[in-house]
């Protein structure tokens, strides 16, 4: 029995190694797309989660705003004890008597009151108060926008980055195997006499520089990896595979349409306007000052002996009361105006900074659209060199095998098929990574 059950423990412990190794997924064998790591980031990034952070430190604040608006309940509780009992002196008129002390009050005393106060007229400093608060709410939700449209932006790089690399590391493995079948050739030529010593030495050489430029491409490779597992917020070690992208979408631009687009929904823009409206809002704020504050009052209040002071034998142990309190500060040597007076210039300084902003988002747009336009270009230039580069290292090879030319020839025709097909995925990623810039630069995520 004993034995049956060893039996089947070991059969369990095999199937949930397959089922955990073979049927749940993990990273190591997922293939992430552009898409889902845009959304991974922004799920994941410090700076948005701030940001977030920050929104809801905003809405807080309406809340807050709001309730300035209700009446205020406080309350006051005191104990006092004196060394001598209070009283007062009585003397009666031409009579010559001693004079009389009549107490007053008890050496112990204890008050308090209940107190609600109900702001009537501010100078309008509450509704403008509410007014900046929602103004501010509004400022952490573009702040937010901003920084999504950054990571989006910058995961989009590191993305187009990393199949680049990925495609370095396959034109330096490619380059080593065509450099060692080279090699291989030159020195069956040479043993047959058919080529000098220094043809071999230069296959050899050229085929030495080819492994170090794959050990660059490689480093490179995992520093790309890096660079985009970091914008995940995952290892940095983590074996990323990524979904490649090649083709390029038909796309039909004008450059006015993008000027419009990018002025629209740029959150750079909006928060500049957003910082003006607030100058205007602090501008009010100070000239509430030149008006009364006006609260009514209503209080509930106790004195007397005892913990609830509910006797007194010296007057009333209780009473409520109902009023109004006006304070006007009409005279503070100029204070009021020239707070008013700062909050305009500041508005004018934002208002230049709003203009010079428009002209460096055009031109940001501008300069992102022209490498988009450039980047279209060399991709097709880029897409005829490379098939010319590779018909031609493969009528040198075969030359070469047939001892009809050098292997200086093969070299060279080796060297510019590497340059060809590094052109090309430069131009192809230059295009994708020039576009990223573009949508980053009209507002778009």
């Amino acid at each position: 029995m004993a034995g049956n059950v060893r039996v089947y423990l070991v059969i369990a412990l095999i199937l949930s190694n397959f089922f955990l190794t073979f049927i749940t997924p993990s990273r190591a064998t997922e293939t992430l797309t552009l898409d889902r790591a845009i959304e991974e980031a922004i799920a994941n990034n410090s700076i948005i989660k701030q940001a977030i952070e920050r929104q809801r430190a905003a809405t807080e604040a309406v809340k807050s705003a709001r309730a300035d608006f209700l009446p205020k309940f406080s309350a006051q509780y005191s104990y006092t004890h004196l060394k001598d009992a209070p009283y007062s002196i009585f003397t009666i008129p031409f009579i010559p008597a001693p004079t009389m002390k009549v107490a007053v009050g008890n050496r112990d005393t204890v008050e308090w009151y209940l107190r609600a106060t109900q702001p009537i007229f501010t100078g309008f400093a509450l509704i403008t108060k509410l007014k900046m608060a929602n103004l501010e709410l509004d400022t952490r939700q573009m702040e937010r926008e901003q920084a999504i449209l950054d990571v989006a932006r910058d995961v989009k790089v590191a993305y187009f980055r990393l199949l680049l690399a990925e495609h370095y590391l396959d034109v330096a493995g490619d380059e080593v195997s065509a450099l060692k079948a080279h090699e291989k050739d030159a020195e069956r030529f040479y043993e047959q006499g058919l080529i000098p010593h220094n043809d071999l030495l230069k296959s050899r050489v050229a085929r030495a520089q080819s492994e170090q430029k794959l050990e660059v491409a490689r480093s490179n490779l995992e520093i790309a990896r890096a660079a985009l597992n970091s914008l995940l917020q995952r290892d940095l070690l983590d074996p990323l595979h990524v979904e490649d992208i090649r083709g390029v979408p038909e796309e039909s631009f004008t450059l006015e349409g993008l000027f419009s687009e990018a002025l629209e929904k740029r959150p750079e823009v909006k928060l500049l306007k957003l910082a003006v409206h607030k100058t205007d809002l602090a501008a009010d704020l100070a000239k509430s000052e030149y008006y009364p504050k006006v609260y009514a009052v209503a209080q509930y209040a106790q004195e007397g002996e005892g913990l609830l002071a509910s006797s007194n034998d010296y007057q009333n142990d209780h009473n409520f009361a109902v009023g109004v309190n006006i304070t006007w500060n009409f005279f503070e040597w100029g204070k009021t105006y020239a707070e008013v007076n700062k909050w305009l210039r500041e508005k004018k300084a934002l208002e230049y900074s709003l203009e010079e902003a428009i002209k460096n988002i055009k031109l940001q747009v501008k300069d992102a659209y022209e490498k988009l336009l450039v980047a279209r270009k060399n991709i097709i230039t880029a897409e005829s060199a490379l098939e010319q580069a590779r018909e031609n290292f493969r009528i040198t090879n075969l030359q070469y095998q047939q001892n009809v030319t050098t292997s200086t020839e093969v070299l060279d025709a080796r060297t510019f098929l590497t340059q060809a097909e590094v052109n090309y995925y430069n131009a192809l990623y230059g295009y994708h990574i020039a576009r990223a810039e573009l949508e980053r630069a009209v507002g778009r995520k």
